[in-house]
């Protein structure tokens, strides 16, 4: 086991069965639990990595922590992208920006009610997507965009890196003209994201 790997430092912010460490070099302390052999948090709060005493802790944060839930209707970054799924940097729950990155996963059996083949034509590296928390497991928060109003809220070229215009089912390129496809929400380049993404709308 890579412990390096399983650590987390100090003052990260973690959520309930993140992993923290290996008993091999720390003992649970308050806010964690351990099972076979690795310490997890309890609780949303912040990681405290006692080297001196190797004890690690989870301290709650001192004010309500902004985290997902099920059913939760939520803004992210799509990250790595396979075949069959994609996995998403949440950072919105509605308007409110999350206290932390988690990490979410959409597979191609919740984007849409009719069949998708790949996930080449539902987003890809860089876009931002608006999903439904359906469950969370495996320390994952697993996402749908089923609904009309869910889905890219805005892409961007995978050869150029230009804001996609939206055309029926096709998005074209506002730089190279390239085609192509998204699982577009319906109110595609119209969500309220941020400086940089507006002025690629406008321009």
């Amino acid at each position: 086991m890579n412990s390096k790997k399983d650590r987390q430092k100090s003052g990260n912010l973690v959520t309930p069965g993140e992993r923290l460490a290996v008993i091999e070099e720390f003992i649970p302390d308050l806010g964690t639990y351990e099972q076979d052999g690795i310490i997890y948090s309890k609780i949303i709060g912040q990681a405290l990595i006692d080297y001196s005493n190797r004890r690690v802790s989870v301290y709650p944060v001192k004010k309500e922590a902004i985290a997902p839930k099920s059913s939760s209707t939520v803004i992210g970054e799509v990250g790595h992208a396979q075949s069959d799924n994609v996995l998403v940097k949440i950072r919105k729950i509605g308007e409110k920006k999350l206290s932390g990155v988690f990490t979410g996963i959409l597979h191609i059996s919740d984007v849409q009610d009719r069949y998708v083949s790949s996930m080449d034509d539902v987003a890809k590296p860089g876009d931002t997507i608006r999903s439904k928390v359906k469950s969370y497991r495996n320390q994952r928060y697993h996402l749908s965009t089923t609904e009309k109003d869910l889905g890219v809220v805005y892409a961007f070229c995978s050869k150029c890196g230009g804001f996609l215009e939206q055309k029926d089912r096709q998005m074209r390129c506002s730089g190279c003209g390239r085609i192509e496809r998204r699982k577009a929400a319906s109110d595609y380049g119209k969500e309220a994201l941020g400086r940089k993404e507006t002025e690629l709308n406008e321009g």
